[in-house]
């Protein structure tokens, strides 16, 4: 078997010609394409051969007692790297996937805020041919932080004869003051004077969202005390029920300098603690 005529390079052909003339015959025969699939082996025969020195000079110099067994020069050279034919080469003939562009990843970074209704983000970035796209985007109200998601044929269009890549955008939530999330839940912190711990008290509490809601502290409450709100957290990606709102409640100290306002504070301590 002549693998340089299969290819059709000359015996004096360089790596660079064999490679270039494999890929137009890979394209030419692949049976995804209509090609001839027997005929595709070979090509892919021919490669895996002369593509690798020590091989390639086997099969050119051979020794008198030489039987050759294409099996023994089989190599796991990807030769369609940089191609629609990236993911074919090592998969065997049975499980070859249509050709398509390659996919391409950006990032999006949106607010807590946004996380809870979702957002229409425009993304701008460039293909491989150096168009500048420009896309509006549709992030799932739920979205973590890390999250990728994808859009399908919004990808790579550098070859115009297979459909476009997939984007891939990957989410960065923005950090928000004084509030955390963890899987659906938020958590907040509320600070109240010592007053209302003591008597008891109900409070505003801010939302998110930009909704208010009250909040019952019963007296007696100490610094630290967690309350939950149901529904007020983060929305799940998958089933859009929300999480629970954890308010962790912080106690204000008040400075007070005003001597006869102390000594009241120190009569009532000693009425309390006596």
């Amino acid at each position: 078997m002549d693998y340089y005529s299969i290819l059709g390079v000359q015996r004096t052909a360089s790596q660079d010609e064999i490679k270039k003339a494999f890929k137009r015959k890979a394209m030419q025969h692949h049976p995804d394409r209509g090609g001839n699939q027997e005929e595709f082996k070979r090509v892919t025969e021919a490669y895996e051969i002369l593509s690798n020195s020590d091989k390639r000079s086997a099969y050119d110099n051979p020794g008198p007692d030489f039987q050759f067994n294409a099996n023994q020069f089989r190599n796991g050279g990807n030769p369609f790297a940089g191609t629609p034919f990236d993911h074919i080469f090592g998969q065997g003939f049975a499980n070859v996937k249509t050709p398509r562009n390659s996919d391409i990843h950006v990032k999006a970074e949106i607010s807590l805020q946004d996380v809870l209704k979702g957002k229409d983000a425009i993304i701008q970035y460039q293909t491989r041919t150096g168009k500048l796209e420009t896309v509006t985007v549709s992030i799932p109200p739920g979205a973590k932080n890390g999250d990728t998601v994808r859009y399908q044929g919004l990808g790579d269009d550098g070859y115009h004869q297979y459909p476009r890549g997939d984007l891939h955008v990957k989410i960065r939530v923005k950090k928000q003051h004084n509030w955390e999330r963890d899987n659906d839940n938020l958590i907040t912190k509320k600070v109240t004077n010592v007053f209302d711990l003591l008597l008891g008290c109900v409070i505003i509490m801010n939302t998110l969202d930009g909704k208010q809601v009250r909040l019952k502290i019963p007296k007696g409450t100490k610094s630290g005390q967690v309350f939950n709100i149901p529904g007020y957290g983060i929305p799940n990606i998958n089933t859009g029920k929300r999480g629970n709102l954890y308010v962790e409640i912080d106690a204000s100290i008040p400075n007070i300098e005003d001597e006869s306002i102390l000594r009241e504070i120190e009569d009532l301590k000693k009425k309390i603690y006596k």
